[in-house]
């Protein structure tokens, strides 16, 4: 009894350090860990550089190793502290996890010349490790809510101006002819979707009058068109009433974001310490 109380009490203790930020190791690891994502994915950044890569390349390899054994800690460390291991490995951050770590074990395997293609393709894979910062803005979580509360009328919306690119597209098509570059409809929609988003690569251009009158007037339904998302997006986030919560996360399933008057996990019901 006393061996399994002192194991749950080193699992509780390691648990509140690695899944928290309410306490003094908890932040200094949660601190630790950021610097240890910018730093990696300066060094992913750093290998691209030819010359640089050149004449540091062992420095760069033993800093990624440091990064990498690091990140392989906290991801056991994440998955022996909770009672259901799977609900952290099939999660998001779980996903995110095994796929900013793996990289440079792989690459152990593809060490011959026949594999140094792959062998590049996979290193970059470390560049998801930006994403492990996700997890310490809490802000992400409201902008979350507010985009599935809003996917609805975004869908709509996305769906509308699909509608309206296939509509412009064949209009120009008509108007200006394969003589002038719009040479078919899935082309000339191409150039819709271009010219309405203000992006204009300059590939394709109007040269009749009306053409570029058209052209013009899309180019101006262009700016009012791409303010809807994010008038969409921000009503409901101003709609959304914001609810106290901490870095309280649940031993059991690893849920997180609990209200601070919670006594219980909103998810599976296991008791808040």
């Amino acid at each position: 009894m006393k061996n399994q109380h002192k194991n749950t009490s080193w699992k509780h203790r390691v648990h509140e350090i690695i899944y928290e930020a309410d306490t003094k190791a908890g932040k200094f690891f949660d601190v630790v860990l950021l610097i240890a994502i910018l730093a990696s994915v300066l060094l992913v950044m750093l290998e691209s550089v030819e010359s640089i890569n050149k004449q540091y390349i062992s420095l760069l390899n033993i800093s990624e190793w440091v990064i990498t054994i690091l990140f392989s800690i906290e991801y056991v460390l994440r998955i022996i502290t909770i009672n259901k291991p799977k609900k952290y490995i099939f999660s998001f951050y779980g996903i995110i996890d095994l796929l900013s770590t793996l990289p440079m074990y792989i690459a152990i395997i593809f060490s011959g010349a026949s594999g140094l293609l792959a062998l590049r393709a996979l290193r970059l894979l470390r560049v998801f490790r930006i994403l492990k910062l996700a997890r310490y803005i809490g802000a992400s979580n409201n902008f979350l809510k507010a985009l599935r509360a809003s996917k609805a009328k975004i869908a709509v919306f996305l769906f509308f101006v699909l509608i309206l690119c296939i509509v412009l597209g064949t209009v120009m098509y008509m108007i200006e002819g394969a003589e002038n570059g719009f040479t078919s409809i899935p082309r000339s929609v191409y150039w819709a979707i271009v010219t309405l988003t203000t992006v204009g690569y300059g590939d394709i251009a109007p040269h009749t009058p009306i053409g570029q009158l058209i052209a013009s007037i899309i180019m101006i339904l262009g700016y009012g068109i791409i303010a809807i998302p994010t008038g969409i997006v921000s009503s409901e986030m101003i709609k959304t009433e914001p609810v106290q919560t901490n870095t309280q996360s649940c031993e059991n399933c690893a849920a997180e974001n609990h209200n601070d008057a919670a006594e219980f996990c909103y998810h599976c019901g296991s008791k808040i310490y």
